[in-house]
């Protein structure tokens, strides 16, 4: 059996900003673009997530929900020094750690650089580095599988510690929540509620043929995660799946022409970023936001394996095109490429520097 840590940092840069600045402490903190800008929350402290705010939401919406909030603008070079400090203490216990974002990983601490079968004591000692390091707490999860240990990461924060087992699990899959479970977003939550699934006993008692009927092939995840079965292995692999760009306007746009510009910068520095990787995509994606922070992404195969700029452009384009409402603006343009392959290096050509 499989011994697997979730370890999540709590209110990672929120976090960071009050180690920083101890005034802050107790504070509603909120980490990202200032009320009367377009920004939006990175994260929050715990004390404004009572007032229901979260990240993603507008940073305008968070000081509707929060007026006392204190903003802070991001400091993504520090998250990312302190991200580093936290993976070095990660690898002096096992080489078998895959992160997920800058403030939480997967540890598969089966067999371990300190020989310790207990897994529970080596997120004990985990914890206790990260603080000693950083002055930063953690919520740890163990279990025997990657979904139990997201879970049991995310049972008692902050600070947290929690143990699934085989014995146990069940217990406390029975009483979640649906929407607590990892890989349930709000959508899919509000669909199984209209099932009468409320908790992880409603979706045990659901059979497969039901779930499969309703939410495809990702109804065999569902019945299979609440009965404790997760065969996924820790990946530290760090080739990147997709590569993409971004930008958000400062203005909401619906000219199509002006779009369609925008696009081709947009695709100009991606194609820059894979050549500097050496890297190719089998498909092209194109994401956009609305004004009402609605987004939708659309994607589709490329006749080959390309990073060529024309290519890119064109299907990209067609995309946008194809999913383009005249009648709504467009607060965000993004454009990416997936099933990415390593490119020939004979063939790769010299990288043009948007200076």
């Amino acid at each position: 059996m499989k011994k697997i840590i979730h370890v999540d940092m709590d209110a990672y840069f929120a976090a960071i900003e009050i180690r920083e600045d101890p005034s802050l402490k107790g504070k509603c903190v909120i980490v990202g673009g200032s009320p009367n800008s377009r920004g939006v929350v990175s994260t929050c402290s715990y004390e404004a997530r009572i007032f229901g705010v979260h990240s993603g939401m507008s940073s305008h919406q968070a000081w509707k929900l929060c007026p006392q909030g204190v903003f802070v603008h991001s400091h993504f070079h520090l998250y990312k020094e302190v991200s580093e400090q936290v993976r070095a203490i990660f690898h002096s216990y096992t080489d078998l750690v895959e992160p997920m974002s800058l403030d939480e990983a997967y540890l598969d601490v089966t067999e371990n650089k300190i020989g310790e079968p207990d897994a529970v004591e080596i997120a004990r000692r985990i914890k206790a580095d990260i603080l000693g390091a950083t002055r930063l707490t953690c919520s740890a999860g163990v279990s025997f599988n990657k979904f139990l240990a997201k879970i049991g990461s995310e049972l008692n924060k902050p600070d947290g510690l929690s143990v699934i087992t085989p014995e146990n699990a069940r217990e406390i899959l029975f009483r979640l929540p649906i929407e607590k479970f990892h890989g349930i977003g709000r959508v899919t939550a509000a669909r199984m509620r209209k099932l009468g699934i409320q908790n992880g006993e409603d979706l045990f008692n659901q059979d497969l043929k039901s779930m499969l009927r309703h939410f495809g092939k990702t109804g065999l995840y569902y019945y299979q995660v609440v009965r404790g079965i997760d065969n996924r292995d820790v990946i530290t692999e760090s080739d990147p799946k997709s590569i993409s760009c971004e930008t958000t306007f400062d203005t909401d746009l619906n000219d199509i022409d002006e779009l369609l510009s925008i696009l081709q910068d947009l695709v100009d520095r991606l194609v820059n970023r894979m050549s500097y990787k050496n890297i190719q995509g089998k498909n092209v994606v194109v994401k956009i936001k609305y004004d009402n922070f609605e987004y939708i992404t659309r994607s589709c195969p490329l006749p080959e394996t390309s990073s060529d700029k024309s290519v890119l452009f064109d299907y990209a384009q067609k995309l946008l095109i194809a999913n383009w409402e005249s009648g709504r603006k467009i607060r965000l343009l993004g454009v990416g490429v997936g099933k990415l392959e390593l490119g020939d290096l004979q063939d790769c050509a010299q990288l043009e520097l948007p200076i």
